[in-house]
């Protein structure tokens, strides 16, 4: 049937929704959830209740934060923003329509990033709960920051696929914070013994794992696009 009507234009026919356009969309709503669901349970109590007491934990031996809470503030607030905000930089339709926001949260994140990493780097290094404890979040907190930070100067060089990718790293990296509190308290793995092993494994693994898994997938999907002309 002809898509031509009696006036003589053109009528266009809506762009049907693919089984991949689901799979991206179920996939966008389940990070905003998980990442919504983390920041209610693990980072709003450290507003709603400011005393000593909130940031203590004698029974698990950790440091009391009481004493660095500018830093854990620092971190858990610029992990809370980057965390909420990162996923809409990946959405092509917003990205597309809102140019100018998207660019404005994309500072946003950028600057989540910063302050975020910035208390990250002082917490694990006056962690009571081990050097090597310390050491991971530390490294941690090194790609949380360089993956951002090269984001940054890709953009500044107009390299916007290059951009993209080391947005995706980032957002990876900051995803790790909420996949550490998953693997340490839910599953299998929240049983793991002893707990300082445990604590240790987990650091590494839930940024690391996730990382590479990505890079795979990305570099696949490079290698199989058209190679540029000689």
């Amino acid at each position: 049937m002809s898509t031509f009507p009696a006036a003589g234009r053109f009528t266009a026919q809506p762009a049907k929704k693919t089984p991949i356009f689901w799979a991206k969309a179920l996939g966008f709503v389940f990070i905003v959830a998980i990442a919504a669901a983390f920041v209610g349970k693990y980072v709003f109590h450290y507003y709603l209740n400011y005393n000593q007491a909130t940031y203590t934990d004698p029974v698990a031996g950790e440091a009391n934060y009481w004493a660095m809470r500018g830093w854990l503030l620092m971190h858990i607030t610029g992990g809370m923003v980057a965390v909420l905000t990162g996923p809409w930089q990946f959405w092509t339709g917003f990205r597309s329509r809102f140019y100018r926001i998207h660019r404005w949260m994309g500072r946003v994140f950028l600057g989540s990033v910063a302050v975020g990493s910035a208390g990250a780097f002082s917490l694990a290094v006056s962690t009571t709960n081990g050097w090597a404890f310390g050491f991971a979040l530390f490294v941690m907190a090194s790609a949380w920051v360089t993956c951002a930070g090269m984001a940054y100067y890709a953009i500044l060089k107009r390299r916007v696929a290059i951009h993209k990718d080391w947005m995706l790293r980032a957002y990876v990296v900051t995803f790790g914070f909420v996949t550490f509190r998953i693997l340490s308290d839910y599953g299998p793995t929240s049983h793991l013994q002893p707990d300082n092993d445990k604590g240790i494994s987990i650091a590494w693994t839930c940024w690391v794992v996730p990382l590479m898994i990505v890079e795979v997938i990305q570099q696949l999907r490079h290698m199989r696009s058209p190679a540029p002309s000689a």
